[in-house]
C-alpha cells in the first residue's frame, strides 16, 4: 500500500519518490547524494507524513554537505521569506524579468478608460510588453483562484489602450499574474481561455517560476544558510534582494555586525549560488 503524504493545502497524495529525486537533482545534488537522501527519507516515512517533514529531513542532510545545494533545494521556502509586505517579492520579480531582456518598473500607476490602476510591475522589451500583478503568500497551501484571474482580466480590458513607455512596443499586450505558490485548476483554465499569462512555482510546465530562477541563477538572499531571517530582512531593507547584490556590494554586510569569518562564509555561499567567484 502506498504511503500517503499530507500536503500544505490539506490534501493527501501518494508519496512519489521520483518527484523527490527530481527536486534533489534540480538543486544540484549528485546521484550519490540523491540516493542517500532518498534512503534516509524512506527510513522515516509513515502514513500521513507532512511534506514539510520530508523537506526538513532532506534539507538537513544536504546542509551537512554543500550548502549551495541545500540553498537551491530550499528555494521555494526562501520565496516565502520575501515578506511580510510583498514588496520584496515584486522587486525580485522585476529583477528576474530583467534577466529575460525586459526593462521594468515597480509600483506603477496607470489610468485606464474607467479607473486608475496601481500595478505591481510594468515590463517591456524590444518585442513585448506587459503589466503584472504579484500575488505573494507567506506560507504554502494558499492558492490564487478564479476570482483573482477574472479581476485581473477586467483590469486588462480597461487598460488595453494604455502604454507603459513612449515606444511603439509599449502598448499593454498582457496582464501577467505571478504567485509564489500555485493557482487553482479553474484559474489556469480561465486564464488560458481568455489569453492571460500565469506564472507560479510549478506553472506553466517547463517555464515556471522555479525554472526561470534556475535558468537565470538569480537567487533571493533569503536562500542563504549562513544568515538569520532578521539579518536577511535587514539586507532586503537596504536594497539587497538577490545574492549577486552581496557579491557586488559586500559592504552591505557591515550593517549586520557579523565576524569577518562569517562574512566570508556568506559571500562564498552567495558567489557559489550566482555563479561568481
Amino acid at each position: 500500500m502506498a504511503i500517503k503524504v499530507l500536503k500544505a493545502d490539506g490534501l493527501y497524495q501518494d508519496f512519489d519518490v521520483q518527484k523527490l529525486k527530481r527536486s534533489l537533482r534540480r538543486s544540484g545534488a549528485t546521484d550519490e547524494e540523491t540516493k542517500e537522501v532518498v534512503k534516509r527519507i524512506e527510513a522515516i516515512l509513515y502514513d500521513g507524513i507532512r511534506t514539510q517533514e520530508i523537506y526538513r529531513h532532506a534539507f538537513t542532510f544536504l546542509r551537512e554537505g554543500q550548502k549551495d545545494i541545500a540553498a537551491r533545494y530550499s528555494l521555494r521556502r526562501a520565496l516565502f521569506g520575501l515578506g511580510p509586505t510583498g514588496f520584496p517579492f515584486e522587486d525580485f520579480l522585476a529583477r528576474l524579468f530583467q534577466t529575460e531582456g525586459y526593462t521594468t518598473k515597480t509600483r506603477v500607476s496607470l489610468v485606464g478608460k474607467c479607473a486608475e490602476h496601481e500595478l505591481d510591475i510594468a515590463a517591456y522589451s524590444e518585442s513585448d510588453s506587459f503589466v503584472c500583478e504579484a500575488k505573494f503568500h507567506s506560507r504554502p497551501g494558499i492558492k490564487s483562484d478564479l476570482q483573482v484571474v477574472m479581476y485581473s482580466y477586467a483590469r486588462l480590458l480597461d487598460l488595453k489602450n494604455q502604454k507603459i513607455c513612449q515606444q511603439d512596443v509599449c502598448g499593454i499586450k498582457d496582464f501577467k499574474i505571478v504567485t509564489n505558490t500555485k493557482f487553482t485548476n479553474t484559474a489556469e483554465k480561465y486564464a488560458n481561455c481568455v489569453g492571460m499569462s500565469l506564472l507560479s512555482w510549478n506553472y506553466p510546465e517547463g517555464n515556471n517560476l522555479h525554472d526561470l530562477i534556475q535558468r537565470s541563477g538569480l537567487y533571493p538572499v533569503t536562500v542563504l544558510n549562513n544568515l538569520s531571517q532578521s539579518q536577511k530582512l535587514m539586507l532586503i531593507s537596504r536594497g539587497a534582494i538577490v545574492c549577486s547584490d552581496l557579491v557586488e556590494r559586500p559592504q552591505l554586510l557591515r550593517h549586520l555586525h557579523i565576524s569577518k569569518k562569517r562574512t566570508e562564509s556568506v559571500l562564498a555561499e552567495a558567489a557559489s549560488l550566482c555563479g561568481k567567484k
